[in-house]
């Protein structure tokens, strides 16, 4: 199947992209870097009569850092966010998963904000964002707003984005001590997960004193299991190696993660395979 005709407009401006936005009142797409709007064309899910490129707008990429604040535009690519030295060396996090989506080719041209905005279930950007305690900055006609990341993903490809804006970076304040652990099950690499879990604890010295476990490809949104928090909340990192805590754990996020089935994956295979997960995060995080 081939996509509906369209129109085509590139941009070099924001300011250009919110006005072809509201010329269009709704009919209008932005195409980042494609790899998830142009399959949707071609199916025809998505019949927009013009395609607004962001690939020339220059505010919208890159990657930097002021005032302990890490800044990613929302046109840089997954490939840019590997091979950032700033990323290795101040988000880790980001590191370990770009590894882990799809492959090579879309990783060169797909983008942070395109994987943000489309707010796939099993995608991994999301999911880090809110393990990261993200700041999601969009901007429009009534000017620009800050929604965090754990409020911006609303339902299946739904999120907070609204009518005409535009997703210009997400923001992540920097900690001062913190461990992280990311992992990923699928059938093949580069597939989608059937489950996935990023994990992310601040210490002072070897104390938790905030941590976010969040799994993804288990529900229509990236879920935060707020009963971690509870359990491990000023506890020593060596702690988390003990058997008892670790059960207790599993039997937390089992019943905590609502799990949804998919076209090859059963609910209550995604909820065995929660408790697997979180057992080798935090044997990971007590080393």
């Amino acid at each position: 199947m081939k996509a509906a005709a369209f129109n085509y407009e590139k941009v070099n401006t924001i300011q250009e992209a919110l006005r072809l936005l509201e010329l269009h009142n709704g009919n209008a797409k932005l195409i980042a870097g494609g790899q998830s709007l142009l399959p949707s064309l071609n199916m025809r899910l998505s019949n927009p009569e013009i395609l607004v490129d962001l690939q020339g707008v220059s505010e919208l990429k890159g990657i930097s850092e002021a005032n302990g604040v890490i800044r990613i535009g929302a046109m840089t690519t997954h490939t840019e966010i590997q091979n950032s030295e700033l990323i290795q060396n101040k988000l880790p996090l980001l590191s370990k998963a770009v590894p882990h989506i799809a492959h090579r080719a879309i990783r060169n041209l797909g983008t942070w904000g395109g994987s943000c905005v489309y707010g796939d279930p099993a995608a991994e950007w999301p999911a880090c964002a809110v393990a990261l305690d993200g700041v999601m900055v969009l901007t429009g006609p009534k000017g620009t707003r800050k929604v965090a990341a754990k409020d911006f993903f609303l339902d299946l490809y739904t999120t907070a984005l609204e009518e005409n804006e535009i997703l210009v970076a997400t923001e992540f304040t920097l900690k001062a001590s913190e461990k992280n652990y990311f992992e990923e099950l699928s059938r093949r690499h580069g597939d989608y997960a059937v489950t996935g879990l990023v994990s992310q604890i601040e210490l002072k010295e070897s104390l938790i004193t905030d941590c976010r476990f969040v799994f993804f490809s288990v529900a229509s949104t990236p879920l935060i299991a707020m009963g971690m928090k509870d359990l491990i909340l000023n506890k020593n990192l060596s702690d988390l190696a003990n058997p008892a805590l670790i059960e207790q754990a599993q039997n937390i996020v089992r019943v905590e993660i609502k799990t949804l089935p998919d076209l090859t994956n059963s609910a209550q295979m995604k909820t065995h395979l929660v408790g697997v997960l979180i057992s080798r995060a935090l044997h990971n995080l007590a080393k």
